[in-house]
């Protein structure tokens, strides 16, 4: 038996299946299994998997019925002792499982490990044309209250879990098209403590025409997710419910601000921010936000094609990476 077990979810992953599992195969750490399951792709997804010729790699196909259905059928077909879940487009870096693993086996009481996130933007021909970090958060042990007020995992790409946390918590909950992960790593910070691998081990790619980028399917996911989460809430955390939505008007605020330029998508990410303002005054102080409403100004203010270039510019004065790490 090996003791990790790797679940790929793919549905017409032709264009970067290869790329992800050679950085699967390519870790530090090799006592794996990789389980792709095939969520009825029509593209060659299937050919290029069955290409890589490796005898940890198993590739099992069903009809298609969503991302969280394909991880449940993983988990059902795992043998491993942990579990890692990556999706077919995000890559890892190449000591990602052996640092988690470490992590997980000095911290016994711990369910699930988690590292840092860069998301990587890609343009239309699959190239990554920028790189940005997520905040380093570092919360460890009992992160339920934390974890609530917003997702810092920020990728189903991200986690280590002991099966036995799986087996406590069950499986993803299909009738949800986004924002399912985050609803499951709630279900399991009820129950396990977290341990936090404090490096950028995940590439997590955006594309123009990704579901993160579908603001109204993450919309609706995301307020079903709220809610199911503050009805099991304990009554003394009700409160920080204010925070969790402020982080979800923020959220949606920058998709807008980041994938629509039209004037109703503008008026979108606008009235986000006032949402957010309201619920949560203070939150005007805070850089995100900040930065948000700049965004938001120079779309406001200036044509197309000289607000995207103004963001842009901002961005490469925020954002600067060397770490060699992030080169997957």
């Amino acid at each position: 038996m090996p003791e990790i077990s790797i679940i790929i979810p793919a549905y017409n992953a032709e264009e970067t299946i290869l790329k992800t599992i050679k950085s699967v195969l390519e870790q530090t750490f090799q006592d794996f299994e990789i389980i792709v399951i095939n969520d009825g792709s029509k593209d060659k997804t299937v050919e290029i998997t069955e290409s890589i010729q490796d005898k940890r790699i198993n590739i099992f196909s069903y009809e298609n019925r969503g991302v969280s259905t394909a991880r449940n059928r993983g988990i059902a077909r795992s043998t491993g002792e942990f579990i890692a879940f990556l999706d077919a487009d995000d890559l890892w870096t190449k000591d990602k499982l052996e640092m988690q693993l470490n992590a997980l086996k000095k911290s016994p009481e711990a369910g699930l490990a988690y590292s840092w996130t860069c998301f990587m933007d890609v343009d239309e021909g699959g190239e990554a044309v920028s790189f940005l970090p997520s905040p380093e958060y570092a919360f460890t042990g009992d992160v339920y209250q934390q974890l609530l007020i917003g997702d810092f995992i920020h990728s189903a790409s991200n986690t280590l879990i002991r099966s036995q946390a799986i087996q406590a918590v069950g499986e993803f909950e299909p009738i949800l098209k986004s924002c399912e992960d985050w609803e499951y790593w709630l279900r399991i910070a009820a129950r396990f403590d977290f341990v936090v691998v404090p490096n950028y081990q995940i590439l997590y790619r955006r594309t123009p025409g990704g579901l993160s980028s579908n603001v109204e399917v993450m919309k609706e996911a995301s307020l079903i997710s709220i809610e199911r989460a503050y009805n099991v809430a304990p009554k003394e955390l009700q409160y920080l419910k204010k925070y969790t939505l402020t982080n979800f008007h923020r959220y949606c605020a920058s998709l807008y601000l980041q994938h629509r330029n039209d004037n109703l998508g503008i008026a979108e990410a606008r009235q986000h921010l006032l949402s957010a303002i309201s619920l949560h005054p203070k939150t005007l102080l805070d850089s995100l936000t900040q930065k948000l409403l700049i965004k938001l100004l120079f779309k406001q203010l200036f044509p197309q094609k000289l607000s995207s270039s103004l963001i842009e510019l901002m961005r490469k004065k925020i954002i600067t990476i060397n770490d060699p790490r992030l080169q997957a």
